[in-house]
């Protein structure tokens, strides 16, 4: 009996699978693309960001590349893999050796290289619209971007992994459209009362979209959200290693 492939060979072969699996479901990609377009360009001709100190545009993009990322990593993966456990697809998967590092890491990938596809799109119409991001922070939104992209990916399949796929399926909806309108993804935090604003500044989605905007704004490094966001991506990592089921 041949030995299994080494776990980067696996992991890759894994990740591609993954790729093109969501890139040819039309619903992925209405998520993934068509509505961070559709927020985009509200946000940009509407008055909801007027007041934070920066234009509309360059307000926005970077709170709609926070959305992309929950969008894929866990709206997304979150569904696919929860229909994938109900229909036996993660229990064949879990005879090989793949594991459940592999799975994540695999997903992550995946999940990676959609996202480039987004910022693509997302970065040229955004350009289309007059955003002008600090050149200085292009690089720091680069690593914030695959750092949020661990944390949600990781935090998609812990809760598909989980829960039911119809919880799943309804959670991460839900979890979708709280995080864009009162989690701090598209719009700046400071709105609530102090408590609660508090609260909000240690969700992940906030972590995300705030050091987005600090980053493409000003081109600096903000310590707090992103150590927020770590620690996030290291609990929920474990989490979903630890306690992700296979059927």
């Amino acid at each position: 009996m041949s030995a299994p492939a080494p776990l980067a060979t696996r992991v890759a072969a894994q990740g591609r699978w993954e790729t093109v699996s969501m890139l040819r479901n039309g619903e992925q990609l209405l998520l993934a693309v068509v509505l961070p377009l559709l927020a985009l360009i509200g946000l940009t001709f509407v008055d909801l960001l007027d007041g934070y100190g920066a234009r509309r545009v360059d307000l926005a993009t970077p709170g709609v590349l926070a959305l992309c990322v929950v969008s894929t990593a866990f709206t997304g993966q979150g569904i696919a893999t929860g229909f994938d456990r109900r229909y036996g697809v993660l229990r064949y998967l879990s005879t090989t050796p793949l594991g459940r590092g592999g799975l994540i890491a695999g997903k992550a990938i995946a999940v990676l290289a959609v996202l480039v596809l987004q910022a693509v799109v997302i970065g040229a119409v955004a350009l289309l619209l007059g955003w002008r991001p600090d050149p200085a922070g292009l690089l720091i939104a680069v690593v914030l971007l695959v750092l949020g992209a661990a944390c949600f990916t990781s935090l998609g399949l812990l809760v598909a992994g989980t829960v039911r796929p119809e919880a799943t399926l309804a959670i991460t909806n839900l979890l979708w459209v709280l995080l864009a309108g009162a989690g701090g993804l598209l719009l700046p935090t400071g709105r609530f009362p102090g408590w609660l604003n508090t609260v909000v500044d240690l969700l992940p989605s906030a972590a995300l979209g705030n050091a987005l905007r600090t980053a493409l704004t000003t081109g600096a490094f903000d310590i707090g959200p992103l150590l927020v966001l770590l620690v996030w991506t290291v609990v929920v990592s474990l989490a979903a290693t630890r306690w992700f089921r296979w059927d």
